[in-house]
C-alpha cells in the first residue's frame, strides 16, 4: 500500500500555515480540481478526495495538533472521512461568486424614466441680472388610455407561460444552476396579449411639454441646471427622469467675463493721459466714474471692488477690471500737426522716463 503524501505539500503550505491559508489554498485547489469541472477525468478525482483529506485535518485544531506530533498514524483515534470542517464545492462558489448565476432574472418593473437635455441660450446681461424661459420640449408620459399599464382598456396582463411569472428560466448543468432572461416576456414575468392601441403597448406616449425655467442671477456660459422630475415618466410606477438645462451665454460687444469678474478695455486721448481726467465707465449696473491720473500709461489696470458679476451660490460679487489703452490720434488736421510738433520741439527726456530707461538699455547692450 503506497505511503499518504504530507496534508502539508498537498495543499502547498508550509508547517505554520496560519487557518486562513490553510482554507485559502483549499478553496484554490478545489475549485480547480472538483470532478464537475473535470468530468471524466479520474487524476482529477483522485486529487479533490486528497486535497478534501488534507483539509479535513488541518482545518482542525485538534487533528492537525495530533497530525503535526505523530503523523498519519496519529490520526487513528479520530472518525475517518473528510471531516466536519470541510467545505462543499457549492460553499466555495457561492463564496467566490455570490449569486451571480443564481440573480432573478425578472426585472425590477418600477423603473425610472429617461434623463433629458435641452439647450437654452440667453444675453450676456441676464446671465447677470437672472431671467425666466419658457421651454417647450418632447417627453414621454404616461398614456391616459391605459393608465400606464400597455394593455387595452379592459384587459389585462396575463401571466407568461414559460416562465410563469417569474421573469426567468433556469437550467441545471451539472452541479451550476443557471438562470437567464425569459425570452418569452423580456423579464417582465407578464404578456400583453392586447396591446394598448395609443401606445401600442409601451405604456407612455410623447407630449410636448411647455415649462418656465428660472434662470439664477449670475450664471456662466457652459453652466447646467437640472430640474428634478422633469424628464420622462418612468416604467410601472417609477419615478420621471430629470431634465439638465445647459446654458449658453452670448458675448458682450464691451464686457468679459472671467468666473465673477467683469473686464473692459477703455481708449483714452493722449491729451487725457498726459493731463489726466475724469471718465465715466460701464458696468454691468450702470455707470461709475474713474479717475484718470496725469501720466497714466496705455495698458494701465483700474479697479472697481464689487462691480462684477453676482456669484450664483451668493457671496460678494466679483470686480471690474479696467484696462486703460492710450489711443494714439490718426487723420490729423493741419493745426493737429503743427501742435504736435511744437509739443515735440518742446519734449524732455525727463517728460518720458520710459523710453530713457529703454535708451540707456540699448547704450549699454551696444
Amino acid at each position: 500500500m503506497a505511503s499518504k503524501r504530507d496534508y502539508y505539500e498537498i495543499l502547498g503550505l508550509e508547517r505554520d500555515a496560519s487557518s486562513d491559508e490553510i482554507k485559502k489554498a483549499y478553496r484554490k485547489l478545489a475549485l480547480k480540481h472538483h470532478p464537475d469541472k473535470n468530468q471524466g477525468n479520474g487524476e482529477a478525482e483522485e486529487k479533490f478526495k486528497e486535497i478534501n483529506e488534507a483539509y479535513s485535518v488541518l482545518c482542525d485544531d485538534e487533528k492537525r495538533a495530533a497530525y503535526d506530533r505523530f503523523g498519519h498514524e496519529g490520526l487513528g483515534a479520530f472518525a475517518s472521512g473528510t471531516g466536519g470542517g470541510g467545505f462543499g464545492f457549492g460553499d466555495i462558489f457561492g463564496e467566490f461568486f455570490g449569486d451571480i448565476f443564481s440573480q432573478s432574472g425578472k426585472k425590477n418593473r418600477r423603473r425610472k424614466g429617461e434623463d433629458l437635455r435641452y439647450g437654452v441660450r440667453i444675453q450676456f446681461e441676464e446671465s447677470i441680472s437672472g431671467v425666466s424661459k419658457q421651454i417647450k420640449f418632447n417627453r414621454y408620459e404616461i398614456c391616459s388610455s391605459c393608465d400606464g399599464t400597455g394593455a387595452k382598456k379592459g384587459t389585462k396582463k396575463i401571466t407568461c407561460s414559460v416562465c410563469r411569472g417569474t421573469g426567468e428560466i433556469r437550467q441545471q448543468q451539472g452541479f451550476f444552476s443557471i438562470s437567464r432572461t425569459c425570452y418569452k416576456c423580456n423579464g417582465e414575468g407578464e404578456i400583453i396579449e392586447h396591446p394598448c392601441p395609443a401606445c401600442k403597448g409601451e405604456g407612455r406616449v410623447i407630449k410636448e411639454r411647455k415649462l418656465d425655467i428660472k434662470i439664477p442671477a449670475g450664471i456662466e456660459d457652459g453652466n447646467r441646471l437640472k430640474v428634478s422630475g422633469e424628464g420622462s415618466s418612468g416604467f410601472f410606477g417609477g419615478p420621471n427622469g430629470d431634465l439638465y438645462v445647459d446654458i449658453s451665454v452670448e458675448t458682450h460687444s464691451i464686457f468679459k467675463r472671467d468666473g465673477s469678474d467683469i473686464f473692459v478695455s477703455i481708449p483714452i486721448s493722449f491729451s487725457q493721459a498726459a493731463l489726466g481726467c475724469e471718465l465715466e465707465v460701464p458696468t454691468v449696473d450702470g455707470k461709475s466714474v474713474i479717475k484718470i491720473l496725469s501720466g497714466t500709461q496705455s495698458g494701465t489696470q483700474l479697479t472697481l471692488k464689487g462691480k462684477g458679476a453676482p456669484r450664483i451660490n451668493g457671496g460678494p460679487k466679483g470686480n471690474e477690471y479696467i484696462s486703460v489703452i492710450v489711443e494714439t490720434p490718426t487723420n490729423l488736421t493741419s493745426k493737429q500737426k503743427k501742435l504736435f510738433e511744437e509739443l515735440a520741439a518742446e519734449n524732455k527726456e525727463e517728460s518720458h522716463p520710459l523710453k530713457k530707461s529703454f535708451m540707456d538699455k540699448i547704450k549699454s547692450f551696444i
